[in-house]
């Protein structure tokens, strides 16, 4: 299950993106949850994903 919290779901998304999958849109896939419900929960806590890193970084 996917954590509610913003906070508690940057940590897990980005603990998933690190172990587990090479895109934001794999994970997405995989949870069956669109990227931009994460996008948009992360973005009102100030956090935008980063391809490059594939990981959400502090904007």
């Amino acid at each position: 299950m996917i954590p509610k919290d913003p906070v508690m779901l940057l940590s897990y998304v980005n603990t998933q993106l690190r172990d587990h999958y090479s895109t934001l849109e794999d994970f997405a896939a995989s949870n069956g949850i669109a990227e931009s419900e994460i996008t948009e929960k992360l973005a009102a806590i100030g956090y935008t994903y980063d391809a490059a890193q594939n990981r959400f970084v502090a904007k």
